[in-house]
């Protein structure tokens, strides 16, 4: 029997819910997984945050307190402070231990898994220096426990480190505990086997039976800046230099699409026959076609001109995935599943012009060293256990040798010197409002041919009118209607989003020009996170490929809208759809005005009380139709509904930011605000304070006082009114609280707006409360890097949080389950202002009715 008499000293099983380990639960053992043991590490939110590291070992969990969570980095040695042992079934705890209990606090299992002893365990750990790898969702690969000399502590303590390996990553561009805080309960089937699963083993789950779609949009991949961290868990092949192409075999017959949907069955003739004889089953089958060199490489020029020419001959279609098959829908299965499929399919079917696209068993930076050295574009990495999803995601990324995209061609210069026809092609691409921004010229990479014939394609695309936002350059360049598409490798871009060292690479005739757009690479960062919530979503029953509301069309659901996290348009509009029905208690009824971002955080912001909604679902303008007197607030637009919401997170908006007044009488305010903005230099500890001063104040004035996170730098304190003050007299006297408080405590606060005001001290901003004043609405995200979002909570609450972001859109989904609950009392709560302003003499405008 294991000797659990420590953990069982320390606690009242009859007040917390840990479990005593009594109960019989059996969480495994070594014996049944090839020496592979259980791990867990659980987030607990006691006296102070810190991280319990518990290892499965005869019988017990062995366990260390880890203060500030483990970390990628090699050089980072945390302190892990040696524990009593825990029971096996305390790996699955998660719940809030009752105060005055022993570790009082929330736990969740923050990480699980499997790890193994490299070398023997019993010695290692008598030893003090215990190294094991670990299969985790977030901790992967090989660490090490050293014991560090005591001196005389009860506890001994030890440090985690990890070691070097493919898993490592320095902490100054990530950290696990930050970028991934949440629990994994339920996320994937690390829980389930610590052997990763391999390409010929079954589904765990039968596809289902479905009939061959008319069409399919391609899964397509994100471009990246490195490959993600956790290694093991993606699958790299070559990136082939050609055309996407996706063939459909229904009864013997053959059809192949562009991934745009375009019918090329006409062009590929030989292809088609070569795909009909080889008798495949009925399906959609994705891949690339491509024209060898002399080496075999493909040569993107030489398949450019095959279609010119119309020889298309000795065009080779790489496959590499198989989202239908014989009547099955695969795209739910995961990718090695369905490529062993395909494999087998043309293991048994052979033909020259068709092959297998091969994945490479090595790490990602040593396949794409290879790709490089070999003058290939790059290569491609995909989840091992992702499902096909149509559109771009980060399941799929492409990781380049040189930067290389496409552009639509606006223009053209003269020729100088001894060249012909033309001297360099203008190009741009598309912005998110539709319009086409220049982004510099290519002169180089063309042949004598390609001027020629570049040339005779332009001439009939001539326009007198400009089709680029702003005039890009000097002179009298020709311009053309901006319908051709060029592929550019370029050494990268300027700070004025000019590409630099451009060399054109050929024309493009299988992507419409209105679709390109600027390749933005993302984090490895934030493709390890994205992925991580994907698949705990998923496991939990959402389906991958489902959109975010019955009859909800999200356009551009892949654009990034944050650079620093990779988050896209479609993240943000399922945040909406999860806060749907909690963020409408909040805005029925309310007059609003909101912040939309049609280019992401990085272009231009707009501000917006009005707006054109008629083709918005569940979202109207006030005024005649709308809320009654809702001009009185100066905010025009109310949303109806959750729907509203999603048709809003549709149209680019980011932010929802509510008036003071709400139906049905839009004349007098129902609420108080105060906005607790820092300036440089403020630490978060002096708004924490601040916070809990101006509450004290306000509870000295009778007045209730409810809190939440903006979302960005600072909190906000809300005071539930009756409508019986007007809104010139709310603001007045919420401008006589703030002057007193900054007489007060003149080292703290100041009474004027405007950063410079504001160095040192922090501007309680009152000026919310005027009439058309608005203030972000909560569980809204907010248009700043980082995307925090705005949360209702409990005082007892403050001195846990991290910053006025403490929740940011990716780490909001296990507050869900709180809610709105830390205002629970926010209606009844409602209060007049007389007995206040009494207390502080204050005089209300004589048309003010109190």
């Amino acid at each position: 029997m294991a000797d659990l008499t420590r953990y069982h000293a320390k606690r009242n099983f009859s007040v917390t819910p840990e479990p005593s380990g009594t109960e019989g639960a059996d969480v495994g053992s070594a014996d049944d997984h090839a020496g592979w043991c259980r791990f867990v590490v659980q987030k607990h939110w006691a006296s102070s945050l810190h991280y319990d590291f518990r290892l499965e070992w005869k019988g017990t969990l062995k366990s260390w307190a880890v203060p500030k969570g483990p970390s990628l980095d090699t050089h980072d040695k945390r302190m892990a402070v040696e524990v009593e042992d825990h029971p096996l079934s305390y790996a699955s705890f998660e719940g809030t231990i009752p105060a005055k209990q022993y570790g009082a606090g929330r736990v969740i299992v923050w990480d699980e898994g499997w790890w193994q002893p490299l070398g023997d365990a019993d010695a290692a750990l008598q030893g003090g220096n215990l190294k094991f790898e670990l299969k985790g969702h977030k901790l992967t690969g090989k660490w090490v426990l050293v014991r560090m000399k005591g001196r005389g502590e009860k506890q001994a303590p030890w440090l985690l480190i990890k070691e070097n390996d493919q898993f490592a990553r320095p902490a100054s561009k990530f950290s696990v505990v930050d970028e991934m805080p949440d629990s994994v309960v339920g996320a994937s089937s690390v829980r389930d086997s610590p052997v990763a699963a391999k390409p010929d083993q079954k589904p765990l789950v039968a596809a289902p039976r479905a009939a061959l779609p008319a069409s399919l949009a391609p899964q397509l991949a994100t471009l990246a800046e490195s490959a993600p961290a956790d290694g093991a868990n993606w699958m790299y092949e070559l990136k082939f230099d050609g055309y996407r192409l996706l063939a459909r075999v229904e009864k013997g017959a053959v059809a192949l699409f562009t991934r745009n949907g375009l019918n090329w069955s006409a062009k590929l003739r030989a292809l088609q026959r070569s795909l009909k004889d080889m008798g495949l089953p009925d399906g959609w089958y994705d891949g690339e076609i491509v024209v060898p060199d002399d080496q075999g490489r493909p040569d993107f020029g030489a398949l450019q001109q095959s279609f010119e020419d119309k020889k298309t001959g000795d065009i080779v279609f790489y496959l590499f995935d198989l989202p239908y098959c014989d009547g099955e829908d695969l795209r739910e299965q995961p990718l090695e599943v369905r490529r062993a499929k395909l494999q087998a399919i043309l293991a048994e079917r052979s033909a020259e012009q068709v092959r297998f696209s091969e994945a490479f068993d090595a790490p990602a930076e040593s396949v794409k060293a290879s790709a490089c050295k070999l003058g290939l574009e790059g290569v491609i990495g995909k989840r091992r256990d992702a499902a096909y999803r149509s559109g771009r995601n980060t399941d799929w990324i492409k990781l380049k040798c040189l930067q290389r995209q496409e552009f639509v061609i606006g223009g053209y210069t003269d020729p100088a010197g001894s060249r012909s026809n033309l001297g360099a092609l203008l190009l741009g691409v598309f912005d998110a409002k539709g319009e086409l921004q220049y982004a510099g010229n290519v002169g180089s990479g063309f042949s004598e041919k390609a001027l020629g014939d570049l040339h005779a394609r332009l001439l009939p695309l001539a326009t007198p009118t400009r089709p680029f936002a702003t005039t890009p350059i000097a002179g009298l360049p020709h311009w053309v209607e901006p319908s051709l598409v060029a592929e550019i490798s370029f050494a990268g871009w300027t700070a004025a989003g000019r590409v630099r060292h451009a060399v054109f690479q050929g024309l493009r005739t299988d992507k419409p020009a209105i679709d390109i757009r600027r390749e933005t690479p993302v984090a490895a960062a934030a493709i390890a996170a994205a992925g991580f919530k994907q698949t705990a979503t998923e496991k939990t029953g959402a389906t991958r490929s489902a959109p975010p509301a019955p009859g909800l069309r999200v356009t551009h659901g892949e654009r990034v809208v944050d650079a620093s996290t990779g988050i896209s348009k479609l993240e943000i509009v399922r945040h909406y759809e999860q806060v749907g029905a909690l963020m409408m208690v909040h805005l029925k009824g309310r007059p609003l005005s909101w912040v939309r971002a049609p280019s992401g955080l990085a272009g231009e912001l707009f501000f917006q009380k009005h707006a054109d909604v008629s083709r918005m679902a569940d979202v109207r303008e006030g005024g005649e139709d709308g809320p009654e007197d809702s001009r009185a607030s100066g905010s025009m637009l109310e949303v109806l509904s959750a729907q509203g919401l999603l048709s809003a997170a549709q149209w680019n908006v980011i932010e929802f930011h509510t008036s003071n007044f709400s139906a049905p009488k839009l004349l007098l305010p129902d609420r108080m605000v105060f906005d607790l903005d820092p300036g440089d230099g403020v630490t978060w500890a002096r708004v924490q304070e601040a916070a809990q001063v101006l509450r004290n104040f306000l509870d000295q004035l009778g007045l209730p006082a409810f809190l939440k996170t903006s979302g960005g730098k600072g909190l906000h304190v809300l005071t539930p009114l009756r409508r019986a003050a007007n809104a010139e007299t709310v603001k007045a006297f919420s401008h006589h609280i703030v002057d007193h408080l900054r007489a007060t405590l003149p080292q703290w606060f100041v009474a004027k707006s405007g950063p410079k005001n504001r160095v040192g001290k922090i501007f309680i901003d009152y000026l919310r409360n005027g009439p058309g004043a608005t203030t972000v609405a909560a569980w809204s995200v907010r248009a700043r890097p980082g995307l925090g979002v705005s949360v209702p909570v409990e005082w007892d609450e403050l001195a846990s949080l991290r910053g006025g972001d403490h929740w940011t859109l990716r780490s909001v989904g296990r507050r869900l389950a709180i809610g709105n609950s830390p205002w629970a009392g926010y209606a009844k709560a409602a209060t007049g202002l007389g007995r206040a302003m009494k207390i502080m003499d204050f005089k209300p405008p004589p048309s003010t009715s109190l």
